[in-house]
């Protein structure tokens, strides 16, 4: 049976007694904004490798370094912070469940629905918050697109793009044996970095009603087991459809840039370029008129070593780190739930699934869909098309 939630993390007078496993590259953003909160303190660095574990802690005067989670939880935690590779979520998820302990946890939740759904009920199970970082949703931009989609300045929305031209050298996979591996990254730049832009994609659109995909390795075959590049068509269940471009390949890289128009003929374009910057709002077009920002600025550095976008990111992990502490302490809903996380596991899973099996994938009936082309002719066109 869990441990019940400690129920002094509700009480303002202490300090929330915060554990980290995993002492990799971004290990050190949800130290630091944990950290810069004055309502907590950092007691804990977990690592199976435990010298690393212990020089971050003594960098950082934390308390406490241990080479196990099981030894972590027994420290009185209030919330454990994951930062491991990805298929290992799902285990510290549940003991720090069990152990009554509150967790945040890096994206992707887990690399397979089952083991996320199995996160999210054992979390509910224990009454503890389960949320994951989705940090971009906390760009000032993106909450202003989303701000538009619920004034209705742009209608319904009915067309999405994705574009999300990133660069990888080699090296950024050999750096980490875990890297470019299915059973130990679960997936490539879908579940690595795409994910960032499906999770702002359905937080703008809704939930999906079916997904269809291909995936390819272009640049990067000898060097990685998953796919480096990626394409999908997207249908939301209100009818809107849209379309997803992702790579590691390009050279340089275009950033990313997130397209929505609603019904009433208005687009609104958020981009990130280059990676890791804020996002900005660079087109807003409504009522004849356009107004652009230039989308990749003279003069700007395309290809960004993985530490400066980490280093770039800290802002926006530190707003939703202090908003999970908020929630822990008022008793509230985390900004991005395990259950939301999930959302966009289950699209990018589906592209995989569809690109594997050459069909779309259905996740719920869509309304407001029509066929515009007659069965008749468009049978017609495809045997022309074909012969």
């Amino acid at each position: 049976m869990p441990t019940p939630p400690r129920t002094a993390t509700t009480d303002a007078a202490r300090a929330l007694r915060v554990g980290i496993v995993g002492c990799g590259n971004i290990s050190a953003n949800h130290l630091e904004a944990f950290q810069a909160l004055d309502s907590v303190t950092v007691a804990a660095l977990c690592d199976v490798d435990g010298a690393r574990a212990a020089a971050m802690a003594a960098e950082y005067s934390v308390e406490h370094a241990v080479d196990s989670v099981e030894r972590l939880l027994e420290l009185g935690l209030d919330i454990v912070s994951v930062c491991t590779p990805h298929p290992t979520h799902q285990q510290v998820v549940l003991a720090a469940a069990a152990a009554g302990v509150h967790v945040l946890c890096e994206k992707p939740i887990a690399v397979d629905v089952p083991a996320a759904e199995q996160m999210v009920q054992a979390c509910a199970e224990a009454g503890v918050k389960l949320g994951v970082l989705f940090q971009r949703r906390f760009w000032p931009a993106a909450a202003e697109l989303r701000a538009q989609i619920d004034s209705g300045a742009l209608g319904t929305p009915v067309l999405g793009q994705v574009s999300v031209l990133l660069h990888r050298e080699h090296e950024y996979y050999s750096a980490a044996g875990w890297r470019g591996t299915w059973a130990a990254d679960g997936g490539g730049v879908l579940m690595t970095q795409a994910i960032h832009y499906l999770d702002l994609l359905q937080w703008y659109l809704g939930d999906v009603a079916r997904v269809q995909g291909e995936v390819n390795t272009y640049k990067h075959g000898e060097h990685i087991e998953v796919e480096d590049s990626a394409t999908a068509l997207i249908t939301f269940t209100s009818g809107a459809m849209a379309t997803v471009l992702a790579s590691t390949s390009a050279d340089p890289a275009l950033g990313v840039q997130i397209r929505i128009t609603g019904s009433n003929g208005a687009s609104a374009e958020l981009s990130e370029f280059p990676e890791g910057s804020d996002g900005r709002l660079t087109l807003q077009a409504s009522e004849h008129k356009i107004a652009a920002r230039p989308v990749h600025p003279a003069g700007v550095d395309a290809n960004v070593e993985l530490s400066r976008i980490n280093g770039a990111l800290k802002d926006h992990h530190r707003a939703q780190i202090t908003q999970f502490v908020a929630a822990v302490r008022e008793d509230l809903e985390p900004a991005v739930t395990g259950r939301e996380a999930l959302k966009s596991l289950r699209i990018l899973l589906a592209v995989y699934e569809s690109a594997r099996t050459g069909r779309p994938v259905d996740f719920a009936p869509a309304s407001n869909q029509r066929t515009i082309v007659p069965p008749s002719v468009a049978d017609r066109l495809y045997t022309t098309a074909r012969a």
